[in-house]
């Protein structure tokens, strides 16, 4: 059975100038639309009316961490098995070990390269 093409991703993160890169990066290098939320309770909130493929979360925020909103939306109805990219500035093998472990398909270190980042996530979401 062939895969569906992603196109609909619920990005989090509190810094609105990494909201405004990955925006761009797969906005307008990658052609995805792109739900971008500033708080993980905003973006709980409105996962069910996103109907996102998948979930791009900044791993430590103020509000939740990028964990507490993973829990939060994957505790939805329908939402289980949602595809999970985490973005993180902790470049330690060990914790994106752990967050692979819980069942995230990826762990990408910032900063992100934003002309590389869509082809990045494309790649991923094929091979999960």
């Amino acid at each position: 059975m062939a895969q569906q093409p992603l196109q609909t991703i619920l990005h989090v993160d509190d810094d609105e100038d990494i909201r405004v890169i990955i925006h761009m990066a797969l906005e307008t290098v990658g052609s995805f639309d792109v739900q971008q939320f500033a708080t993980g309770q905003g973006a709980v909130e409105a996962a069910v009316s996103v109907k996102p493929q998948m979930l791009l979360l900044d791993v430590m925020m103020p509000d939740m961490s990028g964990e507490d909103v993973w829990r939060a939306i994957t505790a939805k109805p329908g939402f289980a098995d949602i595809p999970t990219i985490f973005l993180t500035a902790k470049a330690e093998d060990s914790f994106s070990k752990q967050l692979r472990d819980k069942g995230a398909l990826a762990v990408i270190t910032k900063p992100v390269d934003p002309m590389t980042l869509s082809s990045q996530i494309e790649e991923i979401w094929q091979k999960r």
